[in-house]
């Protein structure tokens, strides 16, 4: 498919954008708007209390961000009208029925108008709150699904997913669909009923209100809540979990609507577009590379060997955009693509520890001082049995030896006690959090992505293939220092 054609698809089509604040929603965003000038209109569904809340937040979350100053050059003062005349933030919310748009003229007009629905409204916390993940990731789709169906001129629904959705998967995994009542490997429940786990948190938070629960004690309980029903089905997180329900809850779709699923897997800064190195947020193993840069971690924990699959936003974004135009003429159907790197270009946990420890020697951060903090290469825990016998050879005997000094000096060292103890279970909460993705064993087919590649073969504006990045290159010229730019600024 030619560039030109992709373009033109979009020419007069009127998509909406749930999760518009969000980092892939922007980025998605921005391409259109930059690509297709000639689209007829924008709904973004914006969580807010009010419409003037809603316009607040498009303009200081996504407008004002550095992500559109491409935009700003190439319209210039011309750039506000151009975008008022297309963008209408939609206050709402996917957790709701209707997407909490109370206002029966703008759907009724959004019902009459919308060629296009993109679902990106996602929680990535691994370990977010059960009743909030639920409400976003599984929910949220389908009430986006629902609302779909009043949509008369609908003519395709993507919905972002995580390749993730397999769990600690082993070996090639295949991109294929979810259905209701599907449950994972190690499962010890064999069947997943949403309604139950609907239930199960709504007995659990009637319960913590019945004990007047403070809002800490409901949050945590809630966070251990997703976890453990979680791994009950088989999924290492409420995450996955949750997103994995949410494809499930498509399946009723009405079947003259084409569906695309995106399962990209850890994303990363802009490889291109609209200019490289652009990133929003600390993302999953960025964690780790802020932390070791500022001296807070001393030890990597993971399997050397193992694959971080690991993919740019606007490669995301780029196959977001073919899949639709390339399937714009084909019966209704539903495509899942994972959009990843592990089976064409794999980048492996042992380099990317020493790509870290290579950039940070050369671009140290700086202390709350303007000092250079020193790294050092880190001591690497290659199994988890090996992690908890760090901790306990290394930091075990502090603790004891805090408590016993806050014993005989009389509550002298209770508050270095205490925080010596936070520190010592945040990570190893952590450390389990992030487990099955740096002790994965898997690789991510993209077969379907392989074929969608070969139909745009050669194009610059759109390509999303891994191949062509050099990960030396991107890490340590691109991607650390957009971190360091756009995130710790």
């Amino acid at each position: 498919m030619e560039e030109s054609k992709i373009v033109q698809y979009f020419e007069g089509k009127t998509i909406f954008i749930t999760g518009a604040t969000g980092y892939l929603a922007k980025i998605f965003l921005e391409k259109i708007l930059r690509v297709q000038p000639k689209l007829k209109k924008l709904f973004l569904l914006i969580r807010a209390v009010d419409k003037r809340s809603a316009e607040q937040r498009l303009h200081e979350e996504v407008l004002n961000t550095e992500l559109f100053r491409v935009l700003k050059e190439k319209y210039g003062a011309d750039l506000c009208p151009f975008l008022l005349s297309k963008i209408i933030p939609v206050c709402g919310d996917v957790s709701c029925e209707n997407l909490g748009i109370s206002d029966s003229n703008l759907r009724d007009e959004m019902w009459q108008e919308v060629d296009i629905i993109v679902n990106s409204a996602a929680t990535t916390r691994f370990d977010e709150r059960y009743d909030v993940a639920m409400g976003i990731n599984a929910l949220g789709a389908m009430h986006v699904q629902k609302f779909a169906r009043k949509c008369s001129k609908l003519e395709m629904f993507l919905h972002v997913s995580t390749a993730y959705v397999h769990g600690s998967s082993v070996g090639l995994v295949p991109e294929k669909p979810f259905h209701m009542g599907e449950t994972l490997d190690g499962a010890k429940i064999s069947y997943l009923d949403v309604n139950t786990e609907k239930k199960i948190i709504k007995e659990r938070l009637r319960g913590l209100e019945a004990q007047n629960a403070t809002e800490l004690e409901i949050a945590s309980v809630m966070r251990n809540l997703g976890i453990d029903r979680a791994k009950l089905h088989g999924w290492p997180n409420t995450y996955s979990f949750t997103k994995a329900m949410g494809e499930m809850l498509l399946e009723n779709l009405k079947e003259n609507i084409k569906v695309i699923i995106v399962r990209p897997t850890i994303i990363t800064s802009t490889y291109k577009e609209p200019f490289s190195g652009w990133i929003e947020g600390i993302r999953t193993v960025d964690s780790i590379f802020v932390s070791y840069g500022k001296g807070k971690l001393k030890f990597f924990v993971g399997d050397p060997d193992s694959t971080l699959d690991m993919i740019p936003g606007d490669m995301v974004v780029n196959s977001m955009v073919v899949a639709m135009a390339v399937h714009s003429n084909q019966p209704s159907h539903r495509l899942i693509y994972h959009i990843g790197s592990s089976r064409t270009n794999p980048l492996k946990y042992a380099r990317m520890r020493l790509l870290m420890y290579s950039f940070l020697t050369k671009n140290p951060l700086l202390d709350k001082g303007g000092n250079p903090i020193r790294v050092e290469k880190a001591k690497i825990l290659e199994t988890m049995t090996s992690f908890h016998r760090y901790i306990a050879i290394r930091y075990l005997p502090f603790i004891k030896m805090l408590k016993l000094a806050n014993m005989i000096l009389c509550n002298h060292f209770e508050s270095l006690h205490a925080n010596a103890r936070r520190r010592i279970n945040h990570s190893v909460r952590l450390a389990e959090l992030y487990k099955p993705y740096l002790f994965f064993q898997g690789i991510f087919d993209d077969s379907n992505a392989e074929n969608l590649r070969t139909t745009i073969r050669g194009s610059e504006a759109f390509n999303f293939d891994p191949e062509c990045i050099q990960w030396e290159d991107y890490f340590m010229n691109t991607h650390f220092s957009g971190i360091i730019k756009y995130v710790l600024k």
